[in-house]
């Protein structure tokens, strides 16, 4: 575990390397249980699922870069579990990427 130690690992962290990795397997099944073809949507050039995967995850890290820049990562409320648990704000950025990548699978 000395090769990792370098890195914060946390729960947030370990979720997003979690869903990560899922999201990757998912598309991999998808690829071979249902091949893909190439569509064109609102950029008027051809994608597939792949492509319109990596738009999302470039546009979901800008949006959480800008959303800690401009507003922070302050807790918007905490949870009455144990001491509590602070509820970060990012996870409202969280979720605009996730209905931003919804919009990009159908559009794009």
């Amino acid at each position: 575990m000395e090769s990792i130690a370098w890195m914060a690992w946390t729960w947030p962290t370990a979720i997003f390397f979690v869903l990560l990795a899922s999201t990757l397997g998912m598309m991999t099944w998808l690829a071979i249980a249902y091949p893909e073809a190439e569509r064109v949507g609102v950029l008027r050039i051809p994608t597939t699922r792949g492509d319109r995967l990596f738009v999302s995850l470039v546009l979901a890290a800008v949006i959480h870069l800008l959303w800690i820049g401009l507003v922070g990562t302050d807790p918007i409320f905490t949870l009455p579990i144990g001491e509590g648990i602070d509820i970060s704000s990012l996870w409202l950025a969280t979720l605009i990427s996730l209905g931003s990548a919804a919009v990009i699978f159908r559009t794009v």
